[in-house]
């Protein structure tokens, strides 16, 4: 009597009495992942069953229930999240969220390569999702494409913490073994050393080398050979199209040295986020505004305008824009079609401004407001007239005579006034000053 017949993953097969399983979606190295039906919520979950040949093994139930408990206290937007965990007939399973999506895996099998501004927001949000599982304990420990997978709107989910390490736990590996994917081995742990974010951290990078370059940095004919290269082979460069500042960041994430790496996965992120932002090229002060900002655009236009009168909306006329012949191409709104009207008024010659009651005399109507018009000279300076100028306008120097004569009677008897108020006071009684006395308190 074997215990995988009835355990073995199939369709229909419910877990827990409570998850359906429907379809197959992925197998690993130790389990298999199917969409199942929660029966009781009615949605739709991701479950993860141990593999029929693992069935009884307590060597990988106990991996799946470190799963479960290093999984379990992780609530981040990029990590998938653990809804429940059980045992049933010698196996294990997990449920989580089902998250709909590719890994990046299926995505490099099918671009070859990702450009940097594609590839590095996925980074920056896989850097995010290590730095919740750092935070609380939680080293991954196998990073790769195949566990990174990216939902139709562009977020990040981490999956797969079967071979995790958490704080406190107890090593489930004999001496001298080594947990991970070699290509993507971080060297101190090749060297037997403890796992740390510092080698999440490589993993990662190992990721961004072979999305950008379209092959890892290290090979081997074996998987020892590998994890050898990762501790003694220099870093090949990245190609030439990668952008410099990101080229960078990857190199100091594949650093020998975990001391030389970023100092975190969220210090990644940011560092993936900068060089990012020295790579895309700013958007132009004068370029247009976005939609909805017509007021924006409106004063732009008016700054554009040369100097003038401001045309006005004709009643009937539709608003088109236009090339504008000296403004340097800014678009100006003008009626679509000429609107009969009265002709166009020219300001004679005279003087510069005309007064209401002269615009009052030629027939202008009393009660509509009468405009001032104001007609600039340009060029003119004002200046002192000539005396043969003020000769010739023998009034206006007569009455400017008349007015100094009365100017001079006015002052003389004001003059008079002033001496006599002045004698009167002088000749009265004087009258002392109150005395004044001081309280040194």
């Amino acid at each position: 009597m074997t215990l995988s017949t009835p355990m073995a993953p199939r369709t229909g097969l419910v877990l827990g009495g409570r998850y359906e399983l429907t379809t197959r979606i992925a197998v690993g190295g130790m389990g298999e992942v199917w969409e199942a039906l929660d029966r009781r919520l009615g949605r739709t979950v991701a479950a993860k069953v141990l593999r029929p040949e693992l069935v009884g093994d307590e060597l990988f139930l106990a991996r799946l229930r470190t799963e479960a408990r290093n999984t379990a206290g992780l609530q981040h937007q990029n990590v998938a999240m653990l809804l429940d965990h059980g045992e049933q007939e010698g196996s294990g399973y997990l449920v989580m969220e089902l998250v709909l999506g590719e890994t990046l895996a299926d995505r490099l099998d099918r671009e070859g390569t990702l450009a940097a501004d594609d590839l590095v927001p996925l980074l920056v949000q896989a850097c995010r999702g290590l730095h919740a599982a750092h935070s609380a304990g939680v080293v991954h420990r196998d990073v790769k494409p195949a566990n990174v997978i990216i939902t139709p709107e562009g977020t990040v989910k981490l999956t797969d913490f079967g071979i995790s390490l958490g704080a406190n736990q107890a090593p489930m590996t004999s001496a001298g073994m080594v947990m991970g994917t070699a290509q993507y081995l971080p060297p101190e742990q090749a060297m037997g050393r403890a796992a740390t974010p510092a080698g999440d951290v490589y993993a990662l990078g190992v990721m961004a080398y072979e999305c950008l370059a379209g092959h890892r940095p290290f090979t081997g004919s074996t998987q020892v050979d590998i994890a050898f290269a990762h501790v003694n082979q220099p870093v090949p460069p990245l190609p030439a199209s990668v952008p410099a500042p990101v080229a960078a960041v990857v190199e100091r994430m594949l650093a020998k040295d975990p001391a030389r790496r970023p100092a975190s996965a969220l210090a990644c992120a940011c560092e993936l986020e900068a060089a990012l932002h020295r790579t895309t090229p700013r958007r132009s002060r004068r370029a247009p505004a976005a939609a909805g900002t017509r007021r924006a655009l409106r004063a732009e236009q008016r700054a554009d305008r040369p100097d003038g009168p401001r045309p006005h909306a004709q009643s009937g006329g539709t608003a088109v824009p236009t090339p504008a012949a000296q403004s340097g191409g800014t678009a100006v709104a003008t009626p679509a079609a000429p609107v009969a009207g009265p002709p166009a008024v020219v300001p004679p010659a005279g003087p510069a401004v005309r007064s209401r009651r002269e615009l009052r005399t030629s027939g202008g109507a009393a009660s509509a407001p009468l405009p001032v018009e104001v007609v600039p000279r340009r060029g003119s300076r004002w200046r002192l007239p000539t005396w043969s100028e003020l000769a010739s306008d023998r009034l206006w120097l007569g009455a400017m005579a008349v007015v100094l004569l009365v100017l001079t009677i006015l002052l003389a008897a004001a003059l008079g006034s002033l001496g006599g108020a002045d004698s009167s006071a002088a000749g009265g009684p004087a009258v002392p000053f109150p005395p004044i006395s001081v309280k040194d308190d």
